[in-house]
């Protein structure tokens, strides 16, 4: 589990592409400091697995769901990447729970300026707009962020000068792909609240159902 803050900007070193999957070196520092080979980093918001480590960086597999699912496909040596370790259980929680598997990419549609901050509208597809609600989070490739308006076809967020200058959102221009990753609480709701849903292996209605509640004392 991840936050969505940003504790370092890494650069791709290095990629060796496969026929459906890659293999990423990314040069960074700050993320190395108590990580071991199998544990998981956040890069652009998608969670990845530590392959190899050195001193100057690490390895990661991208398989062939996350390159589709994400913009990773569209990394090249040199790229910046923003890159956030899994909390620790003792760590304090300082952005939203950021499970690092996407729900999809938008696209930067705006950015504009107001007097302290910078404004991005990203459009996206109706499948991942429906979990995006007003003042609720949302991570853009791995940034916790808090919406600020939505529509149906984007949604807006308000970024400080501090997450701008510690991450790679400086560097999105309009028409940039982005990862997008939506309030996981959301979407654990809508599956428990859909009616005619099969509980698997007990054969029973699922969802909030008269008969449900009339079962569990609520009639």
């Amino acid at each position: 589990m991840f936050t969505g803050i940003i504790e370092e900007i890494g650069e791709i070193g290095d990629i060796r592409r496969g026929n459906q999957s890659a293999v990423l070196h990314i040069r960074c520092r700050d993320v190395l400091r108590g990580t071991e080979v199998g544990d998981s980093i956040a890069v652009n918001g998608v969670c990845l697995t530590v392959t190899s480590m050195s001193a100057a960086g690490y390895t990661a597999d991208v398989m062939a769901e996350t390159l589709d699912r994400s913009s990773l496909g569209a990394l090249g040596r040199g790229s910046r990447v923003n890159l956030e370790r899994a909390m620790p259980a003792d760590g304090r929680f300082g952005g939203h729970i950021v499970a690092g598997h996407i729900d999809g990419t938008g696209t930067v549609a705006e950015i504009s300026r107001d007097e302290t901050a910078i404004w991005y509208r990203i459009s996206a597809e109706p499948g991942v707009l429906r979990y995006v609600v007003e003042k609720g989070s949302i991570a853009i490739d791995g940034v916790s962020l808090t919406v600020a308006r939505v529509s149906a076809t984007d949604f807006s967020v308000s970024v400080i000068p501090h997450t701008q200058a510690n991450s790679i959102l400086v560097d999105r221009k309009v028409g940039d792909i982005v990862n997008l990753e939506t309030d996981i609480i959301g979407k654990y709701v809508e599956k428990l609240l859909q009616p005619g849903a099969e509980d698997v292996g007990t054969g029973s209605s699922g969802g909030v159902t008269a008969e449900f509640l009339a079962r569990n004392g609520f009639a």
